[in-house]
Parts: C-alpha cells; sequence; structure tokens
C-alpha cells in the first residue's frame, strides 16, 4: 500500500492488472491476490503463464457453505522464479453445477488438485484429461469436505468396556 491508501503492485502483476479489468486485487495474509469472474480463470491463467508464473503449486476448493452468495471457492497458488513474486488466483462458483476450465493445458501438474478438489467438493474442471476421484474409492457417493456432507458414525464396542 502506498500512503494513499491504493494496492501497489509489483510490476509483474501490475501488467497482467492492466490487461484484466475485470479481476479485483487484494492482499491476503501478505499474499498478492487476483479474484476473477469464472470465465476469466483459463485466460488469466495463460497470461499468467506468459508473464513468468511457471509454477502452479496447488489447485484446491473452499465451501462457503453459506457465508458468500456463492458457495464454492477455487483457488490456485502460482509460483514465478523469474521474478520472485507469488500469486494466488481465485474464482468464486455457485451451489448447482460447480464447474469451471481446467488449468492442466498451462501447468500439467494442476491436475492432481483438480482431481482431488473434484473428489472432494464435487467441482467439475473442463477440459481435464482424466478428471476421476484421487482418494475417495470409485463407488462413493458424495464429496467428503462439502459442509453439508454427512459425516455419520459407527459405534464402536470394546472387549472390556461396558455395553452400549
Amino acid at each position: 500500500m502506498n500512503p494513499n491508501g491504493e494496492m501497489v503492485l509489483p510490476e509483474v502483476l501490475q501488467a497482467l492488472a492492466d490487461q484484466f479489468e475485470d479481476v479485483t486485487w487484494l492482499k491476503s495474509h501478505g499474499q498478492d491476490v487476483a479474484s476473477m469472474p469464472a470465465e476469466l480463470w483459463k485466460p488469466f491463467a495463460e497470461a499468467a503463464k506468459g508473464a513468468g508464473f511457471d509454477f502452479c503449486s496447488d489447485v484446491t476448493a473452499v465451501d462457503w457453505m453459506r457465508q458468500r452468495p456463492e458457495r464454492f471457492e477455487v483457488v490456485a497458488n502460482l509460483l514465478s522464479m523469474e521474478h520472485g513474486v507469488r500469486l494466488r488466483i481465485t474464482t468464486a462458483l455457485g451451489r448447482k453445477d460447480p464447474t469451471v476450465d481446467s488449468l492442466t493445458s498451462i501447468w500439467p501438474g494442476a491436475g492432481f488438485g483438480e482431481r482431488e478438489a473434484y473428489d472432494m467438493f464435487g467441482i467439475s474442471f473442463e477440459g481435464h484429461p482424466d478428471l476421476t476421484r484421487i482418494l475417495m474409492p470409485d463407488d462413493w457417493e458424495g464429496h467428503p469436505l462439502r459442509k453439508d456432507f454427512g459425516v455419520g458414525s459407527v459405534p464402536v464396542q470394546f472387549k472390556e468396556s461396558h455395553k452400549v
């Protein structure tokens, strides 16, 4: 932030900001965050790759349930070794049919995080080469990290304990 309270971006990020007017920039825990509509997810990622963000370290999701108008948020963490800059990109998705473009054509390693977000949250990644479960069995029903997923329980009876 400069003395006027305006956010100052590193040069590489300012170049991205100039290309995408519909992207909102903020600081979160000292890290630059670019939040965008879902239709800009892949075009922005392609521009970030072209600007030197050669590494996508993680793709994940957040279920905001009733706390925000859009239930899900997809998050990708990018790193530019060339510029020594980190960037978190986010997009919000609705409750029904949460789908966003896959980043695997840009960063192939993003595929594992996208599969995990699909498996755990039920978020689809359009264009993913193998969008299948990665943690849960193939016949598992539901998505365990959704906040409305019923946890359930099985009572355990130990030999020497009293009867439940």
